[in-house]
């Protein structure tokens, strides 16, 4: 047993979110901290679940969430393409 996945939360928490505001009283540690779990779970997307949040997960919601990414994804690439072949210098026309 390992306690990594705890330990890059941690650090997830401290230098993405504590480090950035002023840590003057202990009550507001505890709103940054209570703040950042909400956001964590309920908000930010993860790509350990294929784009979907903690909360998403653990209650069975967006299960398209996976699909509309990778259909994105495709679209994005086919459109970058076509632009690409569309810029073509003097040289290689």
């Amino acid at each position: 047993f390992s306690n990594s996945l705890i330990e890059a939360w941690w650090r997830s928490l401290k230098h993405n979110w504590l480090f950035l505001h002023p840590l003057d009283s202990v009550a507001s540690v505890r709103k940054l901290v209570a703040f950042y779990v909400e956001e964590h779970n309920a908000s930010i997307p993860h790509s350990a679940f294929d784009g979907r949040t903690p909360d998403e997960v653990y209650f069975g919601h967006g299960d398209a969430v996976a699909d509309a990414l990778a259909g994105a994804r495709a679209e994005a690439r086919t459109r970058r393409l076509q632009e690409n072949r569309a810029r073509q210098c003097a040289v290689c026309a």
